[in-house]
């Protein structure tokens, strides 16, 4: 994946053509990246597992062949100069789009099998399996989100034809793709897009344990952050906040409203997801037990002067 990543870049400079409002070679290259990082820290969390080693070696490896078949796939059509999701123009592209409906099931269906792994396997540190366990989950639900971007939208339904259409679902909401969008991303500025959820929630995999990890690395310069306890209390409530951050850019999107343009109701209910998150961070840190700090302490024998005795620095 990393170096198909690589590739891609290199058709991005190289080739001009655009596929619905958007660079032809950008897609294979977010999805090269976005799989590279979910296959590595998979099998991070693998290494984890003490219980079903060998479903978790077997899982882990369905993950690589269904990534590998999708992304040939998405590649393939790109060569061709044509969609890949969504595309229901030629029998052929049909049935390319079908196998990848159901590879994705297959690996959302491995990673829910590791993700039953992680939740058995005990972990010493109960920050870190809070963090491995809710990121995979919270992986699990916005990989999910990719289903509801398969169903015909409400437009191809009143059109009445879905058996003749060339396109069947869409990942916008309220518009038609390929319109006004954001820079890199791509996301809709005129409209909801159930791209931002299946994101926001895929990453969770990551961003939730490297929370953790950067609460380890700050242990040492920061006394408090040494109590495992407030790390994970402070882990319960950045997960419990990120799962409320991936409800609410779902219910954005699915209303029809761009990311970058909230109404009052979003804004609202984005003020009461912060607060919360402030106040559970609030009350895990006056909770939390104030360091000690140790002082040098200098002994000396009783058997000789203080002014010539040895001392032994505790």
């Amino acid at each position: 994946m990393a170096l198909w990543a690589l590739v891609s870049a290199v058709g991005l400079a190289v080739d001009d053509r655009v596929l619905v409002g958007a660079p032809i070679w950008a897609k294979p290259f977010k999805f090269f990246v976005s799989f590279a990082a979910y296959g590595l820290t998979l099998a991070w969390m693998l290494a984890q597992t003490t219980w079903g080693r060998r479903t978790g070696w077997w899982a882990g490896n369905v993950v690589v062949v269904t990534s590998l078949v999708e992304m040939v796939i998405i590649t393939g059509q790109v060569i061709r100069g044509k969609r890949s999701h969504f595309n229901a123009e030629t029998p052929f592209d049909e049935t390319l789009y079908t196998v990848m409906g159901l590879t994705i099931v297959v690996l959302w269906a491995a990673t829910l099998v590791i993700a039953v792994l992680l939740l058995r396997t005990p972990l010493a540190d109960r920050a870190t399996a809070w963090a491995i366990r809710g990121g995979v989950l919270i992986a699990l639900v916005g990989a999910a989100v990719g289903f509801l971007m398969a169903q015909p939208t409400a437009k191809q339904r009143a059109a009445g034809d879905l058996d003749t259409a060339d396109v069947i679902g869409a990942h916008s909401v309220g518009v038609p793709d390929g319109g006004p969008a954001m820079p890199l991303t791509g996301w809709s500025t005129t409209g909801g897009d159930l791209r931002i959820p299946h994101f926001v929630g895929m990453h969770a995999l990551q961003l939730i344990p490297l929370f953790l990890i950067v609460l380890v690395l700050l242990a040492p310069r920061i006394a408090r952050l040494r109590d495992a306890e407030l790390r994970l209390r402070l882990v319960r409530v950045v997960t419990a906040g990120y799962a409320g951050l991936v409800a609410l850019t779902t219910w954005q999107a699915l209303r029809g409203q761009p990311l970058i343009h909230p109404d009052a109701a979003t804004l609202i209910a984005a003020g009461v997801l912060l607060a919360a998150v402030a106040a559970g961070v609030w009350a895990a840190l006056r909770t939390a037990p104030e360091p000690v700090s140790v002082h040098p302490v200098s002994v000396h024998t009783e058997t000789e002067p203080a002014s010539d005795s040895k001392e032994f620095t505790a």
